[in-house]
């Protein structure tokens, strides 16, 4: 004898009803910035064995400081990488984007310069009679003041400066292509937060390079 089903179709005694099939699961549409938690790094290995040997540490900044380093270095070599296609050093394109960001007539005086690029004054001396050497800036006196010397940015300097801040932005626009615009506005506010106690006290000069963990 055959049972009727809801479906009005007859199954035999004895036989199963087969089970619905559940709809295969399917991925979501790619999302730009989307980490999958699956996902592991070399600092997640760090981490782990950190953990494994010091079970007693709390290893969160780790997780933190130890990735932003580690982006920092790949900066580092894409900034390098950009201003050597306009003949620009590293420490070049610090002194000739404080001299362009400051407006007409592109001048600053040495002690200025010292603040905005964090290195001690006998480094921005030899700095900048490089860069007179090299035409990029000159040294010029204070209108207003004789005793006042200034360094004032050259026209080949402004060029320079120009073409390697755009091939700069190119360059890190590609690192950040992973990530959507809500992640852009959430990384930028989240490392502003922990910048901005540093950037309200005296900050050292920066020394090249750091240690590994």
């Amino acid at each position: 004898m055959s049972a009727a089903q809801p479906n009005g179709i007859a199954v035999p005694e004895g036989a199963r009803p087969a089970a619905a099939e559940a709809p295969a699961p399917t991925e979501g549409p790619a999302v730009p910035g989307d980490v999958r938690p699956a996902a592991t790094d070399e600092v997640d290995r760090i981490v782990a064995a950190w953990q494994r040997e010091r079970p007693d540490l709390q290893p969160l900044p780790l997780h933190i400081f130890s990735r932003v380093t580690r982006l920092a270095r790949h900066l580092d070599l894409a900034r390098r990488a950009a201003f050597a296609r306009h003949g620009i050093e590293a420490w070049e394109f610090d002194v000739l984007s404080a001299l362009r960001r400051a407006g007409e007539p592109y001048e600053l005086t040495p002690g200025r310069l010292i603040a905005e690029t964090l290195v001690s004054s006998g480094t921005m001396t030899n700095r900048i009679d490089r860069m007179v050497d090299h035409g990029l800036v000159v040294r010029a006196a204070d209108t207003q003041d004789r005793r006042v010397v200034k360094v004032r940015l050259t026209a080949e300097g402004r060029s320079r400066v120009d073409a390697a801040m755009s091939a700069l932005l190119a360059s890190e626009r590609e690192l950040l292509a992973g990530l959507s615009a809500e992640d852009h506005d959430r990384l930028r506010d989240l490392l502003r937060a922990v910048l901005l106690p540093f950037d309200r006290g005296p900050v050292p000069p920066a020394r090249p390079g750091g240690p590994s963990v």
